[in-house]
């Protein structure tokens, strides 16, 4: 399929939690890439200084504010009725809440594109345990369910890991982490790769054309039997500015219409054990790496607090499961972003790392 041309009419965007972790960096992307931008608040003139300071950053990039409310449903119809694509990216806590975005929609009769909070794993491609199956991943699979039965245009966005998330702990879930490792890392899984001959092949289908990826169909159909069975207990990672830029990239092509917005960079690509060589080469300094093998980590999810027990059962899923990468992505279902948007210059997990130092 043809990307889509150049010079189009840009469509109109509303962002609804906009100025949260994922959010404000699509707001950004969607003002920088020109289309007219709108974010949803309840309002527009904060007591906190940090909110207040995003959202004049928005006003300064020309970023139209509309006082709206979720929970107010003609304030809703109105605020979605100014635009063509609306992306929502409200926190967890609003998942199941956006039925009430869903209806509105509806309502307002005219949006070409939603897309549904997501950022994350695959949630119909994952295999994890509770409290993320249902409080995270099923919620959210809920939701793809609910826009597709009111037959609502959409693209889910699987971004996998987002940088600013994982990467400041080295991807450390655990009571009392709260930055970088001093002296030992504590390592989901034994940080391998299950399967090192497939885990090579799957770097190669990644990055591979999709006119070649047809030529040699018949191989990586050969290829992906054996993933089936040696899945990949590897994590992807994106930063939050590129999640941004990929999502808008999207809204406006009609490739990924009713599909599914991959983010699997090649270079961000890394097992456990490899992110952490990475740091020590940086750091210049050796960690003691403590594995935790997934019987002590389904034990520590059920002795674990909210949100730990949540973070670590999806590290579970990612680390010891594989979901991130356990499947091939299918034109079918879906499209991989840095193959698709081979103009964009992502930020590899090695960049990031020196941010850290």
């Amino acid at each position: 399929m043809a990307p889509p041309a150049s010079g189009t009419e840009r469509s109109r965007v509303l962002v609804i939690g906009g100025t949260g972790f994922i959010g404000r960096h699509i707001v950004a992307a969607s003002a920088r890439e020109r289309h007219p931008t709108f974010v949803l608040v309840r309002d527009d003139a904060p007591n906190d200084p940090a909110k207040a300071a995003v959202l004049q950053g928005f006003r300064d990039a020309g970023v139209t504010l509309l006082k709206g409310d979720v929970y107010n449903h003609e304030s809703l119809v109105a605020a979605i009725k100014s635009v063509d694509v609306v992306i929502s990216a409200v926190g967890h806590h609003m998942i199941h809440d956006q039925t009430r975005i869903i209806d509105a929609i509806k309502e307002a009769g005219n949006v070409k594109r939603f897309l549904p909070t997501e950022f994350g794993n695959d949630v119909d491609r994952v295999h994890p345990v509770e409290p993320a199956r249902s409080l995270m991943f099923g919620a959210k699979a809920h939701i793809r369910r609910a826009v597709e039965g009111e037959g609502i245009p959409y693209t889910y966005v699987a971004a996998n890991f987002s940088t600013g998330r994982f990467l400041p702990t080295l991807a450390q879930v655990e009571v009392g982490v709260t930055g970088l490792p001093k002296d030992k890392v504590l390592i989901v899984g034994d940080g391998n790769v299950k399967g090192k001959r497939n885990y090579n092949m799957l770097r190669v289908l990644n990055i591979m054309p999709l006119t070649l990826r047809n030529r040699y169909k018949s191989y990586v159909e050969r290829e992906n039997n054996k993933l089936k069975y040696n899945y990949m207990a590897i994590g992807s990672f994106t930063t939050e500015e590129d999640i941004g830029t990929y999502t808008i990239k999207a809204i406006d092509d009609p490739r990924m219409l009713n599909k599914i917005l991959y983010m699997r960079p090649p270079s961000n690509i890394l097992s456990y054990n490899e992110l952490v060589s990475l740091w020590e080469k940086k750091v210049g300094k050796t960690f003691q790496r403590v594995y935790i093998p997934e019987e002590d980590v389904l034990k520590k999810i059920e002795e674990f607090p909210a949100p730990l027990n949540i973070g670590l059962s999806i590290s579970h899923s990612v680390w010891i499961k594989g979901d991130h990468t356990n499947f091939e992505i299918e034109p079918s279902f879906g499209l991989e972003a840095t193959e698709i948007y081979p103009d964009v210059k992502y930020t590899t997990v090695d960049e990031y790392l020196n941010r850290l130092l």
